[in-house]
C-alpha cells in the first residue's frame, strides 16, 4: 500500500479536517547506473576537494552562498533552521479565488488529500462547497523543512492539493521577444485566419488522458526486455508495508464553527488586510490565541 507523505489537518477558518497527503504523480521515467565499460562495474561519485582531489567526510561539509564569482559566504545549520517555518501539521487555507484566476504556469505538482478516520464530514463538506462555488483554496504547507504555496481544488471525490509555484519563480513572458499586436499587422488574411478555425475544428477531440502514451519509454522498454531474456535474469522486489491507520476524531457542531468563521471574516474584510509580510509577522501569536478555539472537524 502507498504511504503518506505527510500527516496532518487541512484548515479552514476555524474547521480542522484531519488528512494525509498521498502523491499524486507516478515516476515512470526509465533510469541507468553508469557502469565501467571494461569490467561493467558501477561507478561511484565521490565528494572531493577541488584544491586538492581528497575525499572529503559529510562530517566535514558545510553549506555555502556564492553572492560573488568565487566568493562564499558559510551559512551554519543552526541558521537555516532559525528560516525553516515553525508550523509542520496543517495545510492552512488563507483565501478563497475562483479557479480560473490561476494560471496555468503556476502550477507544479499534485498531491492527493485523503480524509482521516470519521473525518469525511469536513472534507466532504469543502469539497462541494468548492465545487458549487467555482472556487479554490489558496493555501500553504510545510513538508520536510519547506513551506510551499499550493490550491486545494475539487476533483471527482477527491480534493487534490496542486503545489504552486511563486510569481519569483516564473520568467516573465515579456522579457522575451513575442509577436505583439493584431492579425493584420503581419498580413494574416482572414481567409488564412477562416482556414486554420476550420483546421482546428476538424481535428478537435474529447480529452481522454490515456490516449496518449509515452512511446520513447515503450520503445525502451522493449529493448530492455530483450536484454533481459537474452540474459535470463531478472529480480523482482515487493514493498508489502501496510499504511498505518489515521487516529480517529471527535465529533463538532459544523453550524457553530462555520458561523463563527463567518463572523471574523465580517469585522476583518478581506480587503483591508495587511500586507502579506505583515501578516506574517502576525501570524504565530494570532494562531495561539485562536488555538483553544479550534477543534476537530469530524462526521
Amino acid at each position: 500500500m502507498a504511504r503518506p507523505i505527510w500527516t496532518g489537518t487541512l484548515s479552514f477558518g476555524l474547521l480542522n479536517v484531519p488528512v494525509s497527503l498521498m502523491s499524486g504523480e507516478r515516476r515512470v521515467d526509465i533510469s541507468f547506473r553508469m557502469l565501467d565499460s571494461r569490467d561493467r562495474k558501477p561507478i561511484r561519485f565521490e565528494r572531493v576537494n577541488a584544491e586538492t582531489g581528497e575525499e572529503v567526510p559529510w562530517k566535514d561539509i558545510v553549506k555555502a552562498f556564492e553572492y560573488d564569482k568565487g566568493s562564499y559566504v558559510v551559512v551554519d545549520k543552526e541558521d537555516i533552521a532559525s528560516a525553516a517555518p515553525q508550523t509542520h501539521d496543517s495545510i492552512d487555507v488563507e483565501a478563497f479565488i475562483d479557479r480560473s484566476e490561476i494560471s496555468l504556469r503556476f502550477y507544479e505538482k499534485p498531491y492527493v488529500i485523503v480524509p482521516g478516520k470519521k473525518a469525511e464530514k469536513g472534507y466532504v463538506l469543502l469539497r462541494e462547497t468548492l465545487r458549487d462555488t467555482g472556487r479554490v483554496g489558496i493555501a500553504r504547507v510545510v513538508i520536510r523543512t519547506r513551506e510551499y504555496l499550493c490550491a486545494v481544488v475539487p476533483e471527482g471525490d477527491a480534493l487534490i492539493l496542486l503545489m504552486l509555484r511563486y510569481p519569483q519563480e516564473l520568467v516573465d513572458p515579456a522579457e522575451y521577444r513575442l509577436p505583439e499586436g493584431k492579425p493584420a499587422d503581419y498580413r494574416i488574411s482572414k481567409r488564412e485566419a477562416e482556414m486554420a478555425a476550420s483546421l482546428i475544428e476538424s481535428m478537435s477531440v474529447a480529452w481522454h488522458a490515456d490516449d496518449y502514451q509515452d512511446e520513447f519509454r515503450g520503445r525502451l522498454e522493449a529493448i530492455i526486455r530483450k536484454r533481459l531474456k537474452a540474459k535470463g535474469a531478472t529480480t523482482r522486489i515487493i514493498d508489502e508495508r501496510e499504511e498505518p491507520e489515521d487516529a480517529a476524531t471527535n465529533v463538532v457542531d459544523f453550524m457553530a464553527l462555520l458561523q463563527k468563521s463567518l463572523d471574523e471574516k465580517k469585522r476583518t474584510p478581506a480587503s483591508k488586510r495587511a500586507p502579506a509580510k505583515k501578516a506574517a509577522a502576525r501570524k504565530a501569536p494570532a494562531k495561539k490565541a485562536r488555538k483553544s478555539t479550534r477543534r476537530t472537524a469530524s462526521s
